[in-house]
């Protein structure tokens, strides 16, 4: 019985999600983080927050012996 390794699909969906949330991030008007949120741009915080996990998730995977 083969198990399924959740390092791929979690890997590639939280490093897509976090480039989606970076990209978003750059492109907003900085005026908007300026009235909700502290001065915080949170998209780009946390789409480099969520590229990273996913970036991470994706190398192991790939040190894995049975890939």
């Amino acid at each position: 019985m083969q198990q399924l390794d959740v390092r791929l699909p979690m890997g590639l969906l939280f490093l897509t999600l976090g480039l989606i949330l970076v990209g978003y991030g750059v492109m907003a008007d900085p005026a908007i983080y300026a009235k909700h949120s502290l001065g915080q741009n949170v998209n780009l915080t946390w789409g480099v927050i969520f590229a990273l996990f996913g970036g991470l998730m994706l190398w192991l995977k790939s040190r894995s012996k049975e890939s």
